[in-house]
């Protein structure tokens, strides 16, 4: 990407906030090392994606506006499902750390994630990729404001996250999480209770919701619903049972509830899967 002429060259001054407008292949791709925090926003419909960062890995669809984070020198392994376009916030870490300082928030590091919606980071985005198409006519002052809102606002997001976690106690453990996501898949067709998942936990119904969410990255229920339609997409593509078959192996209660959810999660009805 061409530098605006607002910003002066990278090597003497680099912006505090810098955006480019990517596209993601289909299949697994490894994202480059940046020495920045990068924040990739998707663009576009609905994409079943799997994430990996270090050991941790999640599935789920990326939606328009989602954004994930990759803290300056590490990378995330992504396979997609389809081709996508990612809008890059690209901030550095000195912004990073000033801001923690400044707020009394520890040293001003972030922790990787997928899936966050957030509206006030979003409107950053949008703000910064039409300066980046308008030739950046509120200049460096603006583009560094917005940098600073940004700052802030991963830190108040992070320092909920974390506090909410401790209040929690802890997260599950690795070893009992892919217990209770072996089962969720073992028993996805049948209609499973917040409190059954928790006995299988060992945990009080308040506590688990709240070590299941710090562990997963989502509630209960939107994991849930997430591998029902996974499974429902695998079998559509399979093309070997009917819709009725599929939605009832799926755990949804008939095809038409299926049909809702997969087109609410994946953009398209279970009929344009299977074509």
């Amino acid at each position: 990407m061409s530098r605006p002429a607002c910003y002066p060259p990278a090597a003497s001054d680099p912006p505090l906030l810098d955006v480019l407008t990517s596209p993601v292949p289909a299949g697994r791709f490894d994202s480059p090392t940046d020495h920045r925090h990068v924040l990739c926003l998707h663009l576009g419909g609905p994409v079943p994606v799997t994430w990996r960062a270090g050991r941790a890995e999640r599935d789920g669809v990326r939606l328009h506006g989602q954004f994930c984070v990759v803290p300056a020198g590490s990378s995330t392994r992504w396979t997609l499902s389809a081709p996508a376009r990612s809008l890059l916030l690209r901030v550095e870490p000195a912004l990073l750390r000033a801001t923690a300082t400044e707020l009394g928030q520890g040293a001003g590091a972030l922790d990787p994630a997928i899936h966050l919606r957030d509206r006030h980071i979003e409107q950053i985005g949008w703000m910064m990729q039409a300066e980046e198409r308008d030739g950046h006519p509120g200049g460096r002052v603006f583009a560094d404001s917005l940098a600073s809102a940004l700052a802030a606002r991963l830190l108040a997001l992070q320092h909920r996250t974390r506090s909410g976690a401790a209040a929690a106690g802890r997260r599950l453990p690795p070893w009992l999480m892919r217990q209770l996501t072996d089962y969720i898949e073992a028993h996805l067709e049948r209609d499973l209770t917040l409190a059954e998942l928790a006995a299988v936990a060992g945990y009080s119904l308040s506590h688990f919701k709240a070590l299941f969410r710090a562990a997963a990255g989502l509630p209960v229920h939107r994991y849930v619903l997430e591998r029902r339609v996974a499974r429902a997409r695998q079998r559509l593509l399979e093309g070997k049972l009917g819709m009725t078959e599929i939605a009832l192996e799926a755990g949804f209660s008939h095809s038409s509830h299926m049909a809702r959810c997969v087109r609410r999660l994946l953009g398209v009805s279970p009929a344009e899967l299977r074509a």
